[in-house]
This record gives C-alpha cells, structure tokens and sequence, in this order.
C-alpha cells in the first residue's frame, strides 16, 4: 500500500516530456487507486477496444449508481458508468485541443460522460475551448486535473475527508464556466 507522502514524491519528481512519461502515469494510476479504490473498482490499464484502434490510459468502474456518495451522483448524472482517465505529462508542447478532442472520441458508449485529464501543466486556452464545445455538442464533461490538484486531493484523504469532492467542486466550476 502506498502512502500519500510517497505518492506526493513520485508525482512531484516525474520529469516532463517523454523520459518521464511511463513514471507519470504510474504515479497517477497508483495515487487515482490510493484515493479512489474503494468506492470505485480496480481500474483496467490501458485497455484497447476490440479493434484495436483505441487504446485508453485508464479506466476505473463506477459501480455507484444507488450509492449515497459523489460517485453515485457522478453516476446518475452523467451515465459515469467507467471513469476514463488520460495521463498528459508533457514537456514543451501545450496540452491543447487535439488532446482534448482524442479524450472525447474515447467517451464513446457504455463508457460515460465524464473524462479526466491529468496532466503535470494546465492545458492551453483551446483545450478549455474545446471542451467547452465538447460538452454543449455531446454532453460530455472533461475535467483537467494538474499534478497539484492531484496532490491536493492526497492532502484532502490524509485530513480524513473525501478526496472525490474536489472531483465534485471540479464539475460545479465546469457548469458555472461553461460558455
């Protein structure tokens, strides 16, 4: 079992770019797993649909529809029936639109509407339009969660409270913001 203050180290210590991609979405699978796992279930790596075309970072199963918690509600109101995550540790190129618009195309059925995006910077200025264009299209909510969100929420489990109401604050940001 991994502690918060290790997540914390190997998510800070991942160098940006390619050297440090396969560290990232390590640290971030392992921290997502210290926070989520119960009440979501172990989460598929890396999975490819039947054609292979796709292959999505992480998928964690929501198994929370009658539940009285955050994913219970993420659930219900955003048919979250798998959580898609998508690890963006990039060096000197912007996370942008094309990053945003590949997540969406992975949202397809049964999957969901609700995409998260890690990433060790915050996306550029057309990844927040896109997405914006993304939700009033299709419905779908794509939330950009940096490293330091990430290490919040390790902060948020360690104080004993529940890390997924950030995930929540998230989502009501997205709502008051979309345009």
């Amino acid at each position: 079992m991994h502690d918060g203050k290790l997540l914390r180290q190997r998510l800070e210590q991942c160098p940006p770019g390619r050297p440090g991609w396969k560290d990232y979405e390590d640290a971030c699978i392992d921290a997502l797993k210290y926070l989520f796992v119960p009440p979501l279930a172990e989460p598929h790596i890396q999975p490819r649909t039947y054609s292979e075309i796709d292959r999505r970072d992480a998928v964690f199963p929501n198994r929370n529809i009658d539940a009285g918690n955050n994913w219970g509600h993420i659930y219900k109101e955003l048919a979250a029936r798998l959580v898609l995550f998508e690890f963006k540790n990039y060096d000197r190129e912007e996370i942008g639109k094309d990053e945003t618009n590949q997540t969406r195309n992975y949202l397809t059925k049964p999957m969901g509407k609700l995409a998260i995006m890690c990433c060790n910077h915050a996306p550029n200025e057309a990844a927040h339009i896109k997405r914006n264009t993304i939700f009033s299209e299709d419905g779908k909510v794509i939330l950009f969660v940096t490293t330091e969100q990430l290490i919040e929420m390790l902060f948020i489990k360690e104080r004993g409270e529940d890390p997924s109401d950030l995930i929540m604050d998230m989502i009501e940001r997205f709502y008051l913001q979309h345009e």
